[in-house]
């Protein structure tokens, strides 16, 4: 390829779209601290996703960290998944939670709940699961062993914009739910995250957190400089009314994807994780996982080779990492992490490029 391939595109804004939101936040000399599109950006997102309540901040992890607080879980110990991005436990780490790994899955690649009620213990305080590539938890099971122990079931849905489950955002299932608008995502403002909550209270509690804590010159609880500029908040707003659009042409591109490989006979090394049914999928990610890890590695540098670049969406498994305290196997994740790749998704991928993908993958497998 002439132009290199990642692993995603960005959508961005039209220049035109975007000047008329500048023009109003130069005008207005307010740059940051939850201006005018901060707050009409909060709005249109509860409207869209038809959720109780969003407080915008400033990136994903920050909206992870913020949610744990808010949560009470904070300095306790939370059941998590290994499969994740490393954002996930860097959040538990830094808010000096205690990381406790359930295995995952090995079909939908999410936390598995059996996993989870076997790592209960008289100090769980709380699950941190995560809806995989915009694939939706077990959130039933996971509602049961959480209120069977009087848990705090707070999801990572950072991939989740656009993924709807029984009619419903993914986003607004659980006591908390936390979104990544990171340039790579559906949606996104550059840099941002937010955190959506369920009642007034816990999103007072939020805006004062990402907020150093304070209201004028009342100094309230500790906090930490977490807000949304008035910049990224524009993006999100010219991006909005395209996410319906963007999503159907990354399921255009997923489809041809799914031809490409069971004409070409490439299924017969590598498989794709399920779908919970229920599910309107946003079409995050296409992953695919292969027999071994060999195999994969040998996937991506023949890709490499023509300037495409998958990634290993997730890799390594989160309970490996060495600066952990202690190992806690999880099998599953660890056969799984080493052998999947994400492949080259978004809405203006060519047929003839993803078809090249495929041919190139069959010949290496």
């Amino acid at each position: 390829m002439n132009t290199p391939v990642f692993v995603t595109r960005s959508i961005v804004p039209e220049p035109e779209e975007y000047e008329r939101y500048l023009e109003r936040i130069f005008s207005s000399r307010h740059l940051t601290n939850h201006g005018s599109c901060s707050i009409q950006l909060e709005n249109e997102l509860v409207a869209r996703l038809g959720v109780p309540c969003m407080a915008l901040c400033a990136n994903g992890t920050m909206a992870l960290q913020l949610a744990l607080h808010v949560a009470g879980l904070a300095g306790k110990e939370v059941i998590t998944t290994p499969f994740s991005y490393v954002a996930t436990v860097s959040a538990l780490l830094w808010e000096g939670c205690v990381p406790v790994f359930a295995d995952i899955d090995e079909e939908t690649l999410c936390l598995d709940p059996k996993k989870v009620s076997e790592k209960i213990s008289p100090d769980t305080a709380g699950i941190l699961p995560v809806h995989v590539y915009g694939n939706i938890c077990d959130v039933d099971s996971l509602g049961k062993i959480a209120g069977a122990g009087n848990l705090t079931v707070l999801y990572d849905a950072a991939q989740c914009f656009g993924s709807e489950f029984r009619g419903r955002s993914v986003l607004d299932y659980g006591d908390y739910a936390t979104c990544s608008f990171h340039a790579t995502k559906v949606f996104h403002t550059v840099e941002g995250g937010a955190i959506v909550a369920h009642t007034p209270e816990s999103l007072e509690d939020l805006r004062l957190l990402r907020a150093c804590g304070h209201k004028g010159d009342t100094h309230i609880r500790l906090g930490i400089n977490a807000k949304l500029s008035e910049l990224h908040a524009a993006v999100g707003l010219s991006l909005l009314d395209r996410v319906t659009e963007n999503i159907a042409g990354r399921a255009k591109v997923s489809a041809m994807y799914d031809v490409c490989l069971a004409e070409s006979g490439a299924v017969r090394g590598l498989r794709r994780p399920a779908l919970r049914p229920g599910l309107t999928y946003n079409y995050a990610y296409y992953p695919v996982i292969f027999d071994d890890e060999k195999t994969a590695l040998r996937v991506v540098e023949a890709l490499n080779k023509d300037n495409i670049f998958p990634r290993r969406y997730f890799y390594p498994a989160l309970n490996t990492l060495p600066y952990l305290p202690d190992y806690q196997p999880c099998p599953v994740a660890e056969s799984i992490a080493p052998r999947v790749l994400s492949l080259p998704l978004y809405a203006e991928l060519e047929e003839a490029v993803v078809e090249k993908i495929v041919r190139i993958i069959r010949q290496a497998l």
